[in-house]
């Protein structure tokens, strides 16, 4: 990440103070901010090795090879073609970005950031979870409006699978109906 910026001027290298906000982020404890999730990245230089994931035809995203893409596979035989993946493998760099512009969009606030997005070493898409929704749903698919679908009551009946962020989830995460848990 640090390499990438520094080479393209329109982002430029990341300052010290930038930097050390970074790690501070990454290294500190969550639960200041209402997350109470457990660490899935030990360090802020872990890379997920590209012979460990593969790219998702048409969605635009990556899951890792082995039990995530079969759960992948099943669930879109099981739910039908009108699912699709809409997040999958999340490394450092994009957790972060994410996290950061979700701070962003919320004026600042880490804790209100911490309930609808985990902070960059806590987030489960690191370890095989990954999101779904409805094809041409768009930004509906990431709203409490995914319930109201057949695919996520379909979903809710697979026993492979479950949903990591229910309704006053002890991670202190809004309910996000349609992050699939890999079992």
């Amino acid at each position: 990440m640090l390499k990438f910026a520094s080479r393209y001027s329109r982002i430029g290298k990341f300052t010290p103070q930038e930097v050390a906000f970074m790690e501070e982020i990454f290294y500190q404890n969550p639960d200041i901010h209402g997350f109470y999730g457990k660490r899935t990245i030990p360090s802020i230089t872990t890379k997920i090795n590209k012979k460990d994931v593969v790219k998702i035809p048409h969605t635009g995203h990556y899951l890792f090879r082995g039990h995530s893409k079969k759960s992948y596979k099943r669930v879109i035989s099981d739910v039908g073609k009108s699912l699709i993946l809409t997040s999958g493998v999340r490394g450092v760099p994009k957790q972060m970005n994410l996290y950061f512009n979700k701070i962003k969009r919320t004026g600042g606030n880490i804790s209100l950031a911490s309930r609808s997005l985990a902070p960059p070493a806590y987030s489960y898409h690191s370890v095989g979870d990954f999101d779904v929704g409805k094809i041409g749903w768009g930004y509906k698919n990431f709203t409490v409006s995914f319930i109201t679908t057949k695919e996520f009551w379909r979903l809710r009946q697979l026993s492979y699978i479950s949903m990591r962020y229910t309704i006053n989830n002890k991670e202190g995460v809004r309910f996000e109906p349609w992050h699939v848990k890999i079992i």
